[in-house]
């Protein structure tokens, strides 16, 4: 996940490339170390290196890899000529290479050439059965011809031998809830929590899924992983505090601490758009009757005397 930091970075380097200000491969070496999807600056500027003979010289053996990064930027544009171009340079250098290869499979998906690109896979993990990039071509492939139980079967057999592999847990755990299949869902984001406790992302996600299923002990569930959300955001996320109004006011109440823990991380939300939110909350607490509760509410008092403002400004 790139971080605020990593991305001003590259929003400058990138601003300072477009305005001649140089710095063109320093920015796709960022782009590519970042993992972030910019083929179309990627592609533009990394033709204006190519195509200039001092410039790619002074790559060195970096050149290749240029190369390599221009034709999967150049495929994601649909420029497959340009691809090609690409992969028949690196195919003259390494004619041997299976990461080449893997290019060509890739250049047969962006034709639309399904059954040849999956021979072309199948081919190469015949002779390395343990490449993981040459497994999850296979579950795009399937999934761009809407084979989803297809790519289902491939994640899971993947994930057999590459257990520890969270990506591939989340991609399997979205393909579940795509299919409405909840309970294997749940069981795949059980799985990145164990593994990666502190993204706050995967407690969410595995609530979204138990308020889905329903029933007492997954809403009592839900609750608790909502509530760790808030947590490990410093109470700054907006969809974990609804979730928590309201899987709340279906069948039981709050405890003592979840009440002043939303009325904290309301309070520090104070913006508009956790106006609904703190809404819901206020009609919720009403209908349980906790009105002592909410008249000692800093987030309450606010609420009022703002509201008494406004009507006294319509009044005058």
């Amino acid at each position: 996940m790139v971080t605020k930091i990593e991305e001003t970075q590259l929003n400058m380097l990138e601003s300072q490339v477009e305005h001649g200000g140089g710095g063109a491969w320093e920015y796709i070496c960022l782009v590519k170390k970042l993992k972030v999807r910019r083929s179309d600056k990627v592609l533009k500027h990394g033709l204006s290196i190519l195509n200039d003979p001092k410039k790619r010289s002074s790559l060195g053996p970096d050149e290749w890899t240029l190369y390599e990064q221009m034709a999967i930027a150049a495929m994601d544009c649909q420029c497959l000529d340009v691809a090609k171009d690409c992969i028949n340079v690196l195919q003259k250098r390494f004619p041997e290479s299976k990461r080449v290869g893997r290019l060509e499979g890739m250049l047969l998906e962006a034709k639309g050439s399904w059954t040849e690109a999956e021979k072309a896979y199948t081919s190469l993990l015949e002779d390395n059965p343990l490449d993981q990039a040459i497994h999850k071509r296979r579950v795009a492939l399937a999934k761009a011809q809407g084979n989803m139980s297809g790519a289902i079967e491939i994640l899971n057999k993947y994930l057999e031998i590459f257990m520890a592999d969270s990506d591939a847990w989340r991609e399997l755990a979205e393909i579940y809830v795509s299919l409405q299949m909840y309970k294997q869902a749940a069981f795949c984001y059980e799985e990145l929590i164990l593994s990666q406790p502190t993204v706050p992302l995967y407690h969410l996600a595995y609530a979204d899924v138990l308020y889905t299923l329903g029933g007492l002990e997954n809403l009592q569930a839900a609750k608790k992983y909502y509530s760790s959300t808030i947590e490990l955001t410093g109470g700054k996320n907006t969809r974990a505090l609804f979730g928590i109004c309201l899987v709340s006011s279906l069948s039981f109440s709050l405890d003592n601490q979840e009440v002043m823990l939303i009325f904290k991380a309301a309070f520090i939300l104070m913006m508009p758009e956790c106006s609904f939110i703190i809404l819901c909350f206020l009609i919720c607490m009403i209908e349980k009757r906790m009105l002592r509760t909410l008249l000692c509410c800093p987030v309450y008092i606010c609420h009022c005397t703002t509201h008494k403002r406004a009507k006294q400004g319509r009044q005058g």
